[in-house]
């Protein structure tokens, strides 16, 4: 499959459950692929293969620091993420205030209905 859009690349990184543990790990500060490879039971080079996903798609960036080559997390490609989602969830919110309108009437339709034949 071939990703092309930004979103696309984002989302597909983090199918990943690795790769979400990563990011998750790098929200709390920066770490190299050392430290980074530490907890999972896979080679540094599968944790490498990783980290260029995820560099690739915009979600971490490495910098030399003296002897060090720290990974860090770029929060700012979560925004693009949150508006997309904020995009469909305020889309699902206002068809359950529909729903829950309709279902409000039929409510009050059958307590009517309920209403005149103790009436009659």
């Amino acid at each position: 499959m071939v990703v092309d859009d930004q979103l696309s690349r984002v989302f597909s990184a983090l199918a990943d459950p690795i790769r979400r543990d990563m990011v998750a790990r790098l929200a709390v500060g920066d770490a190299t692929v050392n430290e980074l490879a530490e907890p999972y039971s896979v080679t540094v080079q599968a944790v490498s293969k990783h980290l260029k996903v995820l560099e690739d798609a915009g979600l971490v960036s490495r910098r030399k620091q003296a002897q060090r080559r720290p990974v860090h997390l770029e929060a700012e490609v979560f925004d693009l993420m949150t508006k997309w989602i904020e995009r469909y969830r305020r889309e699902a919110e206002q068809r359950y205030r529909r729903l829950d309108a309709v279902l409000a009437e039929l409510a009050e339709a059958s307590e009517q209905t309920r209403a005149q034949g103790e009436a009659s």
